[in-house]
């Protein structure tokens, strides 16, 4: 067993009451045993309590849950920091291009690595991730994630039209290809699946009926897809289901709205979509570097609190413009300052954690320290360099230094990610690489 001494942060359970049900321990100890957490507490109550365990003292440093990104492209790993574009010339110009490669194996393989390397160094153990159109790209994601035990939930896109005749598929690929990934990966290890039509306006009504045909076959399998992100996006989703009472119902008519539904941005959202999507129990990923970089908008909040719709935090990588979940939430506050309502700090950090986890029904394995989880933790590092030592005193809150992180972190505030109870990034070790 490894008992850690650092100070500790974590919400044990659902909230929202933030800065109440916030548990820290400013001396604390975390008890790990395999790829378990054990137990947690002030670290002298854990030391008498297993005297036999290996102590690690990492003193002046934060161990925190690991981070869950609810929404990531890892096709675009190579396309993050193209300049300018909308949504859809950004996909014209940058997103299906850098898809078309994924076609070569070898090259899903290498972005694959490339990717969940960017992940652990930026403190994400779990992500929700898109891969391309090509069946052998999904694989080569859950295979890179499956070689260090990491919990990844990610899905074959889906398109048959209005994209480039490389990248397309057809209703009947797109159900056999998904239900033959299902069966191979979903709850396999840490491994599961989810059901990825890109967004409306690439899939026909008929392809849209397959993967709800598969929705709800595999009832627990989730599902992700873009909503309401940009104002030319809305209007062409009504040109081309001109039947259906608005964006959102085009996926409901499908039994493609329910829990475990990963729905990206919802920044364009009407009274009726909020409420639906609160009945649903599925939930909206917030993607604020993406959506301050493509102009497409500032989310709501308030909305999604008044109408209990469950909020997890993302990157949106590529269009999103950092790996780094602490600095996404620094884009998250400013976007709510601009709607008069800022989001707190204890709040962001809860919707990369245990909100995120409780949202996709998970948090039961990750998004927080109870003992019986599965041990996916970081350490970090607050005063890195000189401004951060200057700025976070050695005795700060914990929200006063997530959120000085928040503006000034970057993945130099990581200083280990341990996935399934061991170590899989290191900062000063080089051991920072999947090969």
């Amino acid at each position: 067993m490894q008992l850690f001494r650092a100070s500790i942060a974590h919400f044990p359970k659902q909230t929202t009451q933030f800065s109440d049900d916030i548990v820290i321990f400013k001396d604390g100890g975390l008890l790990i045993d395999k790829k378990e957490i054990k137990d947690i507490g002030d670290f002298d109550t854990i030391a008498a309590r297993y005297p036999a365990a290996s102590v690690t003292d990492l003193t002046g440093k934060w161990i925190l849950p690991g981070l869950i990104d609810s929404h990531l492209h890892y096709p675009q790993t190579q396309s993050i920091a193209h300049y300018g574009e909308q949504l859809l010339t950004w996909l014209e110009n940058y997103t299906f291009p850098a898809e078309m490669q994924f076609a070569d194996s070898e090259h899903a393989d290498t972005i694959a690595k490339v990717f969940l390397n960017q992940l652990l160094k930026n403190g994400t153990t779990t992500g929700f991730v898109f891969t391309t159109v090509h069946k052998s790209s999904c694989q080569a994601l859950f295979n890179a994630a499956s070689d260090i035990d990491m919990a990844i939930v990610a899905g074959k896109v889906c398109m048959d039209r209005n994209c480039p005749s490389q990248l397309n598929d057809c209703a009947e690929s797109a159900q056999a290809d998904s239900a033959s990934l299902i069966e191979t990966w979903h709850n396999k290890g840490r491994n599961r699946y989810a059901l990825t039509p890109r967004f409306a306006p690439t899939s026909t009504e008929a392809q849209l009926a397959a993967l709800g045909e598969l929705a709800q076959q595999y009832s627990d399998v989730f599902i992700q897809t873009h909503l309401s992100e940009n104002l030319d996006e809305i209007a062409w989703v009504k040109s081309l289901f001109p039947q259906a009472d608005g964006y959102l119902d085009v996926y409901d008519k499908y039994n493609l709205v329910r829990e475990r539904a990963v729905f990206g941005h919802g920044i364009h959202l009407t009274p009726d979509e909020w409420g639906r999507l609160g009945e649903s129990g599925a939930t909206v990923a917030f993607c604020p570097t993406s959506n301050l970089f493509l102009g497409s908008g500032l989310f709501d909040m308030t909305a999604a609190r008044a109408n209990k719709v469950h909020v997890a935090m993302a990157t949106d990588v590529g269009a999103g413009t950092t790996f780094n979940m602490f600095k996404t939430y620094g884009d998250a506050y400013k976007v709510s300052q601009l709607r008069n309502d800022p989001l707190s700090p204890l709040e962001g950090f809860y919707l990369m954690t245990q909100g995120a986890a409780i949202a996709h029904g998970l948090d039961e394995e990750i998004g927080n320290l109870n003992p019986g989880t599965i041990a996916d933790f970081i350490v970090v590092e607050p005063r890195f360099d000189e401004l951060t030592s200057l700025r976070i005193q050695q005795d700060a809150d914990f929200d006063d230094v997530f959120f000085a992180l928040s503006i000034l972190g970057d993945d130099r505030a990581i200083a280990q990610t341990w996935i399934s109870g061991n170590c899989c990034y290191e900062k000063s070790s080089g051991n920072n690489e999947l090969q």
